[in-house]
């Protein structure tokens, strides 16, 4: 019953980043709504232009659900990731905040475990990890499986952060510290994820981790390329200079 009150008076705003994801947002809305039913949230849609006309299907779900508990703020183009949350941010209600990604790789049963990890733990941070018993990845190949392992091993060795999995994006945030760790960091892309966490470890914050199984997108087409690995490499380097 306590922690049912104390869930009850927190509210969750949960961000997410579209582009192109037309396929994926109904169905992920609506499966939020499920895992959630006894939460108070709104999901925040930042999308960013989509040619493929995502914001009509999520001014539909708006109708459906309500313009309080969908909220579509929109940008011209696209200006980045960490600018996305940026935007979201000076949107939201909450006094948590969540972010993960539209194309159905973040399991929506995950989200429970989330908020109950943060109550449990008081964390400031409560972060999904692949590289844990229970986590895990579904649906890649082996490159890329090599890729995203050796890429968070290097990061570990050089950076030596306190979370196992750093560059995943399917995280629960107190709105304040994401408001403070999302001030500090300059880099984009692939490298955003692990400089938020870095940058959080080295202020002190408490990070929480939550096993999760990460399942590639079943409708469009991956934005992990080559360009992205050399930006990492790249922001690596910048990280190690400067935390």
């Amino acid at each position: 019953m306590g922690n049912e009150q104390k869930e009850n008076s927190n509210k969750y705003s949960i961000i997410i980043p579209t582009y192109n994801e037309r396929l994926n947002i109904a169905l992920l809305v609506y499966l939020i709504f499920k895992h959630l039913s006894n939460v108070n949230f709104e999901i925040i849609v930042v999308d960013d232009g989509s040619p493929d006309r995502t914001q009509d299907i999520v001014k539909q779900l708006q109708f459906v659900y309500g313009e309080d508990r969908i909220l579509l703020r929109a940008r011209p183009k696209k200006l980045g990731l960490g600018m996305a949350y940026i935007h979201g941010l000076k949107h939201a209600s909450g006094n948590f905040v969540v972010i993960m990604d539209a194309d159905l790789s973040h399991h929506r049963k995950y989200l429970p475990n989330f908020i109950r990890k943060q109550m449990e733990t008081g964390a400031d941070i409560v972060t999904g990890t692949r590289y844990v018993k229970g986590g895990g990845v579904h649906g890649w190949n082996l490159m890329r499986k090599l890729t995203s392992r050796g890429a968070n091993v290097l990061a570990q060795t050089l950076l030596w952060p306190s979370v196992l999995d750093l560059t995943g994006s399917f995280r629960l945030y107190r709105k304040s510290v994401l408001q403070d760790v999302i001030s500090s960091c300059v880099s984009k892309g692939y490298v955003f994820q692990m400089e938020m966490i870095v940058r959080a470890t080295r202020k002190g914050y408490n990070i929480a981790e939550v096993p999760i199984t990460f399942v590639d997108r079943v409708y469009g087409s991956s934005k992990l390329g080559g360009s992205e690995i050399v930006e990492y490499l790249k922001g690596l380097v910048y990280l190690l200079l400067t935390t």
